[in-house]
């Protein structure tokens, strides 16, 4: 399974009752079990805490989610010394009733986090075979879209285009919480902010104010911050931005469009993966 599009239209999962117990030294069958195939990455919570009840990330994982009704015992359990054949059983019992959200959160090694119309997209058309929708206007991309990336010696790597974040994001602003639940599931954070931005260093704290917000673990994640759209400055603009722009995290100017550095970003990337114990595809 890739996506949990087969569970939209399956409001109820119900799974029979445990059978009552028969006279003739039977006991009543289990309900059938009812079993709910998910993607890697799908997670179950309680409606009404909001706990965590588990976890999908392995291949062939199972967890029993909702206990259903066990079978009645028969007439043999109840023999006594002065009863030697009882004729009563126990009735089979009721299955638990209770609602369940169960979400999809991607998973990829590495995570772009920006803005809308960063260039997201646009990079991630251009370093793997996905094919996002690209445009020239906000929240072109309204849903997480991977790309599997080929490196070298046949190694390769999982990336994802994460909706742009807005101001509030943590919130629910803009597309807020649909997206960033997808972020915790990435080992690198690929900030990107575009060489066109009036002031960097301001979006990428706000960028980083509301990771923080929505989970701070989330700053532990090892980050780099990516320059986008570099081709639209001219060389001594790019020049100047390189020297005067300081920040607490390695930089990396590119262009996608004009394929600058992305072969030093896919490097980067790589290296960081790997540094961080994350097994790589390939």
């Amino acid at each position: 399974m890739w996506t949990l599009l087969h569970l939209k239209y399956t409001k109820h999962v119900i799974a029979s009752k445990g059978e009552n117990g028969n006279k003739h030294r039977m006991t009543g069958a289990d309900g059938k079990d009812v079993i709910v195939e998910v993607p890697l990455g799908t997670v179950a919570r309680d409606a009404e805490t909001g706990e965590m009840r588990c976890e999908i990330t392995e291949d062939g994982q199972e967890y029993i989610l909702t206990r259903g009704g066990r079978g009645g015992l028969g007439n043999e359990a109840f023999k006594t010394s002065t009863n030697q054949a009882p004729d009563y059983t126990q009735p089979g019992g009721e299955g638990i009733e209770e609602w369940i959200i169960i979400e999809m959160k991607v998973l990829a090694d590495v995570g772009i986090v920006g803005f809308p119309n960063a260039g997201k997209s646009t990079l991630l058309s251009v370093v793997s075979a996905a094919k996002p929708e690209i445009a020239d206007y906000p929240f072109t991309t309204l849903v997480p879209n991977l790309g599997v990336v080929k490196y070298k010696d046949f190694k390769s790597f999982v990336i994802a285009d994460i909706p742009g974040i807005i101001e509030g994001a943590s919130e629910g602003k803009g597309l807020g919480l649909r997206f960033l639940r997808h972020i915790e599931r990435n080992s690198i954070l690929m900030f990107m902010i575009p060489a066109t931005s009036e002031d960097i260093k301001a979006e990428y704290k706000v960028l980083i104010n509301e990771l923080t917000a929505y989970n701070p673990e989330l700053l532990h994640k090892e980050k780099v911050l990516v320059i986008s759209k570099c081709d639209l400055l001219l060389d001594e603009e790019l020049e100047k931005l390189k020297k005067e722009l300081v920040m607490p995290v390695p930089l990396l100017f590119i262009s996608s469009v004009s394929n600058i550095n992305i072969e030093a970003l896919k490097d980067f990337l790589y290296n960081a993966i790997v540094k961080a114990n994350k097994p790589v595809l390939g």
